[in-house]
């Protein structure tokens, strides 16, 4: 039974939210039960939550799905956010001039795993 799979992985690329953001909510729910983490990011104030709490329910619909993993025993084992590509765009400014706009992306990366017994 060693090499019987333990955790699953869901991944949203180029989410629409800035990583440094976004890490502030993924810190919370890191090393949590996964019913916890879900309750942690609905009563999050912050945009980040929603589609973090996404990836997260898709993690845990993988494991189930994919696994045959049991959804009370899981927990965040990782959770991480990546730089995904900026787009870059001008603001108008007096005189004829513009100033640059970085619209950020983020990759986030959503790992739950079984616990020991």
């Amino acid at each position: 039974m060693a090499d019987q799979i333990t955790s699953a992985t869901a991944t949203a690329k180029t989410v629409r939210i800035a990583a440094r953001k976004a890490r502030l909510v993924i810190d919370l729910i890191r090393n949590r039960d996964v019913a916890e983490a879900l309750a942690i990011l609905d009563f999050t104030p912050n945009g980040a939550a929603t589609d973090i709490s996404k990836v997260l329910k898709s993690a845990i619909a993988n494991a189930e799905h994919n696994y045959d993993l049991d959804a009370q025993n899981l927990y965040v084992s990782e959770a991480y956010v990546n730089e995904g590509p900026t787009l870059k765009r001008f603001r108008p400014r007096a005189k004829g001039s513009a100033s640059p706009i970085n619209k950020r992306t983020s990759h986030i990366t959503v790992v739950v795993s079984e616990k020991e017994a």
